[in-house]
């Protein structure tokens, strides 16, 4: 018979499922698993100054490398914190662990001091969301917490009272274990051939590509050259589907490419490989479609797929791509061309010399710096824009607030890349609204001893707001900043920080950066122009 405190069975049943750090913030309804985690050695605590912070990263974490991303709070505010973070983590469809506190057993239901119904507010944010009603259900519903988050894609929440933390369980034998088998999901042959025969009667077919290419990159690049197709990558994809692949028009959108956007109208044919791509404007009105993707909920959510194939994606591409006939290659040279010249004039954008700093200019400068690993964490707003046009990724990873969208973003993304691939070089892409919204937690970086380069594009306004409002014919309103000094605010809180103003000096931070083993903040001051 094996004894152990409920605590001591999380810790090790964390390490059993290869947890490797918990981000969070001590308090009293987490203080009997704070003790345990105080005498652990193979899983590092990453104190946040902000619960929102460490959701945000045990969701970009979990996104970088699909491993499940653990956070941790009290009960109460420290929950209510998360909420955003697990939100990101549901709609990018990412596994999570949420482990929260809750007032004591002996006190749940009195309306105790901080004492929310946690499983009413967690209900529509998880996959999986459970209240730990004794000590010796601890380990069995952990496991099962886990293996739902893998299982579904999403975020699972455990609450736990934190006096079950401390209470001993005897057991003689464990009913659960910390063991999750992926499943292989194979297409139905009779959907390939279904979709063979659109592909092959098609002579203007688009490729569009979603995160559900991560792991078929070869796949996918080996299909479009077979089938002699533009390829056109969703936000989500990007770095992931090379920039640099001479059929990648770029992205599609309100942050996409002029070849991208008439390809697409052009288009005969759609392949929606692992994507459910929701802007129904940008797709054509009324050309068929093949849809490849895990989840049958989405195969024809937000198009009317003509041939749905439910599978992985790799084994279904080399399927079609090993039956398809050699296509006809003019539409596709039509649109290389475009993208020659597109690429052209982007690079005219950012070799232009002007009086302030342009955004393109600073992204034309970080692509100088940028290493060909790099892990790239980008935040939301006009920034977005800039960068899906501008920055060119190939080898390099990123990560963004994808669906949710959600500001503040980048700082807890480059934690967990940071983290992650300790060897790595990390940068955070941010403008000076996003940024402040989370800056606190550049502190934990610099107490971590994480090395990053942060490039804060501060205009002094929420540009992206502006832009719409003048869009919708209202006048802006609301949307300018006080402005801040985050070079001395990188200074203050141990970091290094830098301004740039001109052109020269934003060269001179990069370089000092790149060579710095601190966090780093460069404020770069940019002309407040339109990105849409």
């Amino acid at each position: 018979m094996f004894e152990s405190t409920g605590g001591r069975y999380v810790i090790d049943l964390l390490k059993e499922w290869k947890v490797q750090h918990i981000y969070g913030m001590p308090g009293d309804s987490i203080n009997e698993l704070m003790e345990e985690l105080r005498t652990e050695d193979d899983i590092r605590f990453i104190q946040i100054r902000h619960e929102e912070t460490g959701a945000l990263a045990a969701s970009a974490y979990s996104k970088l490398t699909g491993h499940i991303g653990v956070c941790l709070s009290i009960a109460g505010p420290g929950a209510v914190h998360l909420q955003n973070g697990l939100y990101d983590a549901m709609k990018d469809k990412t596994p999570v662990l949420a482990l929260v506190g809750q007032v004591t057993t002996s006190s749940v239901g009195t309306d105790d001091f901080q004492e929310l119904k946690l499983e009413s507010m967690f209900e529509d944010v998880s996959v999986f969301n459970r209240r730990v009603q004794t000590a010796e259900q601890l380990p069995d519903m952990l496991n099962q917490a886990i293996r739902a988050a893998y299982a579904e894609k999403g975020p699972a929440v455990l609450v736990v009272s934190d006096d079950l933390f401390s209470t001993k369980i005897k057991r003689e034998k464990a009913l659960t274990s910390s063991e999750y088998s992926k499943p292989n999901i194979r297409a139905a042959e009779e959907d390939l051939r279904d979709a063979a025969k659109l592909l092959q009667a098609a002579k203007k077919p688009v490729i569009l590509a979603g995160k559900g290419a991560d792991g078929a990159v070869p796949e996918v690049l080996k299909f479009a050259e077979k089938l002699k197709a533009p390829l056109i990558a969703s936000l989500p994809s990007k770095g992931m589907i090379p920039d640099d692949h001479p059929h990648n028009l770029g992205q599609l959108g309100q942050l996409g490419t002029k070849p991208a956007s008439e390809a697409m109208k052009e288009a005969d044919l759609i392949v929606l490989a692992g994507t459910s791509y929701p802007y129904r404007e940008y797709l054509p009105d009324d050309a068929p479609a093949v849809q490849i993707d895990i989840d049958p909920r989405v195969i024809g959510k937000y198009y009317p797929s003509t041939v749905g194939i439910v599978g992985e994606l790799g084994p279904a591409l080399t399927w079609l791509t090993q039956n398809l006939d050699e296509k006809d290659e003019g539409f596709l040279h039509t649109y290389i061309e475009k993208r020659k010249e597109w690429h052209l004039q982007l690079q005219a954008d950012i070799d232009k010399e002007t009086a302030m700093l342009q955004p393109q200019q600073v992204l034309g400068e970080i692509q100088h710096i940028m290493e060909k690993d790099a892990v790239v964490s980008l935040d939301v707003g006009s920034i977005t824009i800039w960068t899906a046009r501008y920055l060119k990724l190939s080898k390099q990873k990123m990560v963004i607030s994808a669906w949710l969208g959600t500001m503040g973003c980048a700082l807890p993304g480059a934690i967990a890349a940071k983290l992650a691939y300790p060897d790595k070089q990390v940068i955070a892409i941010v403008g000076d609204g996003g940024f402040s919204m989370g800056m606190q937690d550049f502190v934990t970086a610099v107490k971590y001893d994480l090395p990053m380069i942060v490039v804060v594009f501060n205009n002094q306004k929420l540009q992206l707001i502006e832009d719409e409002q003048k869009q919708a014919g209202n006048k802006p309103t609301n949307v300018d900043l006080a402005n801040i000094d985050f070079a001395s605010f990188a200074d203050a809180c141990g970091g290094q920080g830098f301004t740039a103003k001109t052109r020269a000096e934003l060269k001179e931070a990069l370089a000092k950066a790149k060579d710095s083993r601190k966090p780093v903040v460069i404020d770069a001051y940019v002309e407040d122009i339109s990105s849409i």
